[in-house]
């Protein structure tokens, strides 16, 4: 009894483990690095590479494309390549600069397309702090792949001098067959199918990664030029409508521009929705504030909450401060320019005093022309001893002389002191 128990069992084993995916499958996957290297294309390898490695595939390769981007996020995606369980190769097609550099050495194999260039990754800003960590990142990735490490280092460091190499002074940036030669790559390539022949994976089926219109979009707005203009766009656009009656092509502009501000920078994972909430809830005081007397808590609270609300959308405090300053100098020049072109609205006028003292209104200023004196006209309020007269039909204020005179009496200009007018009736 026990034997056929074991026999069940032993078949069991047979039907079923076949069934579970263990096996290394028969599939290569080639996966775009391209563009700026930012929180967002750190975002899609790590969301791609998920999906990726538990199909278990023969390699990964990595075709790259950038001019570099945020330090901090190329060390992240360098990380994730390390720690892949997957044998991972780096297809330099065209150029891999600055934090494209640590990506590229990342892998386990380098392959450079025959007009590809790597190099030139000098920090910015280069203070002696920051270069010293970058270096140091790219020395220990470049040991651990056992690439000759003072030549990585010298793409970074102007002060790193290789004999027959490079001078004092100059960034290091190796073409395809200089790569090759140092060591640095170990294939000058331009097809698929000689990468995988070389790496003996010729029988492999290809499957190109696409970066999704998400994931584009994402990493082209969240780049800190791009979100600057964003941001400009949408207060311009507010100003515009705060200037011209009725809601028109001014809120339209401030709603796309604020809403791909912030949209782009929460796909790309710089920030959450917290960021555009606090954005809304500032601007909703603010326009409370506008419709209230004077200018207190809601006003000043509105104006914190917008600022906060903008600096946690984008990934960097620095960028964000930069990026809010010139939004707020270009707009300050926008609005100045409209008030001046005589764009006008009923909230600007709670704030700036537009009255005017006409004399036709009958306001004088302290300047009275003694002209008047001795001349005739009449009341056309009562003097009590104050009123109005008109004189030549110009309405000018004046003084009774001579106690109570009604209205629509004959009157003379008698004395002229500073800006009063002393009558008596005829």
């Amino acid at each position: 009894m026990r034997k056929k128990l074991i026999g069940i069992l032993l078949l069991l084993i047979v039907l079923v483990v076949p069934s579970f995916s263990f096996a290394e499958t028969n599939d290569v996957y080639v996966v775009p690095i391209r563009g700026e290297i930012n929180r967002a294309t750190f975002n899609f390898l790590n969301h791609t590479m998920d999906k990726i490695i538990k199909e278990n595939p023969k390699a990964i390769i990595f075709e790259i494309d950038t001019y570099g981007g945020a330090i901090v996020e190329a060390e992240k995606i360098k990380n994730l390549i390390i720690s892949a369980p997957v044998p991972t190769i780096s297809y330099v097609n065209n150029k891999a600069e600055s934090a494209g550099v640590l990506i590229t050495i990342a892998a386990e194999k380098v392959v450079v397309s025959n007009t590809a260039t790597i190099g030139s990754a000098e920090t910015d800003p280069n203070t002696e702090k920051i270069l010293s960590l970058w270096r140091g990142l790219l020395r220990d990735t470049a040991q651990y792949r056992n690439r000759d490490p003072e030549v990585i280092e010298a793409m970074a460091d102007k002060d790193i001098e290789i004999e027959g190499l490079i001078g004092k002074n100059k960034l290091l940036n190796l073409t395809s067959t200089e790569a090759v030669k140092y060591g640095i790559a170990d294939l000058a390539a331009d097809s698929y199918d000689e990468i995988l022949n070389f790496f003996n994976l010729g029988n492999a089926n290809v499957n190109v990664v696409e970066e999704s219109l998400q994931v584009k979009l994402a990493k082209y707005i969240s780049n800190p030029y791009i979100s600057s203009l964003l941001l400009t766009i949408g207060f311009v656009g507010l100003v515009i409508e705060i200037l011209t009656p009725g809601f028109g092509i001014g809120g339209t502009i401030s709603i796309i521009g604020f809403g791909l501000y912030f949209g782009g920078n929460i796909l790309a994972g710089n920030s959450h929705w917290t960021s555009l909430i606090l954005f809304v809830t500032g601007l909703i005081l603010l326009v409370i504030e506008a419709m209230i007397p004077g200018f207190g808590l809601p006003g000043v609270s509105g104006i914190i909450l917008v600022i906060i609300g903008t600096v946690l959308a984008m990934d960097s405090l620095t960028t964000a401060v930069l990026s809010l300053s010139i939004a707020i100098l270009i707009t300050t020049i926008v609005t100045i320019v409209l008030i001046k072109m005589g764009y006008r609205s009923k909230l600007l006028n709670k704030i700036v005093l537009d009255t005017s003292h006409e004399g036709e209104k009958g306001y004088l200023s302290v300047d009275t022309p003694i002209d008047y004196f001795d001349k005739e006209g009449k009341t056309i309020t009562e003097l009590r001893p104050a009123g109005f007269i008109e004189i030549d039909g110009i309405k000018l204020d004046a003084l009774s002389d001579g106690g109570f005179i009604p209205k629509n009496t004959p009157i003379k200009v008698v004395r002229v002191e500073g800006s009063k007018l002393f009558v008596r009736r005829l």
